[in-house]
């Protein structure tokens, strides 16, 4: 199983990133599989450097941000009007899943202007996440929790094939947007790598609740859950990644790095 961030900027794109979106692969033995963790604004242009958005098996939304679902617009167009596998030229309807929370076939229908009634189902399977129900994505095995968040909101524990110890399993945790809660340490505990959001940092966002973790309190998150590393994501445009680095070191004492788009991070 690996790993590459396409957009880590955090809220909102970034000059060097896009917003939130992950690529995660594995094989079967007989091919790769993708599943796309978060498609946040500007991600899509991204994606097309990794994986033809043709050849995606899954999207697993956070939440409905626009930092973290704008793009599903632009894939529809995508999947719909390629002009040699689109589904208009085909005839098939791609039907590619969609998991999310709830209201995620409302919300990508009104992201992209379709008047009530209509929807994108010729393209998307829209499947809304059920805590304690896993998914299962070729090699892959998704499983929701639910994180602190304004909204409603998952962190995601992803299971495969390791790509560094052959016959045997990696776990990959991905925070999602969240503040320092039970269900997170609880979600993380044991994952060779959290991939994990500190949007905020201390003393610039004190007194804020219930929103974003700081790099502190990812840390505490890392150790707390046994994680074997910490990837920092999620990162403002006016946040220097040293301060979440420096305040993550000060609670976790293993292996930290912030995410870089475009690195590959095998488990």
């Amino acid at each position: 199983m690996r790993l590459v961030p396409v957009g880590v900027s955090g809220s909102l794109p970034g000059p060097d990133s896009p917003a939130s979106s992950y690529l995660v692969q594995a094989s079967d033995g007989e091919r790769d599989w993708s599943v796309v963790l978060d498609l946040g604004s500007g991600s899509l242009g991204a994606l097309q450097r990794y994986v033809d958005p043709l050849d995606v098996d899954a999207v697993g939304l956070s939440h409905l941000h626009p930092d973290h679902c704008a793009d599903l617009s632009g894939l529809y167009v995508y999947l719909r009007y390629h002009p040699e596998r689109g589904s208009h030229r085909t005839g098939v309807p791609r039907r590619l899943a969609v998991h999310g929370p709830t209201t995620s076939r409302e919300r990508a229908a009104a992201m992209y202007g379709l008047t009530p009634g209509e929807d994108m189902d010729s393209e998307y399977d829209f499947r809304s996440w059920q805590p304690g129900r896993s998914v299962q994505v070729g090699p892959l095995t998704l499983e929701p929790f639910p994180v602190w968040h304004p909204v409603e909101a998952y962190g995601i524990r992803v299971t495969g094939p390791s790509a560094r110890r052959p016959g045997e399993q990696a776990t990959l945790v991905f925070s999602g947007d969240t503040d320092y809660c039970d269900s997170l340490v609880q979600g993380a505990r044991g994952a060779d790598l959290l991939l994990c959001e500190a949007a905020f940092t201390e003393g610039r966002d004190d007194g804020v609740a219930g929103i974003h973790l700081t790099g502190r309190r990812a840390g505490r998150v890392a150790a707390e859950s046994g994680a074997g590393r910490l990837l920092l994501t999620h990162l403002t445009i006016w946040t220097d990644p040293a301060v979440p680095l420096a305040e993550a070191r000060g609670t976790y004492a293993g292996p930290l790095d912030v995410a870089v788009p475009g690195e590959v991070y095998e488990l």
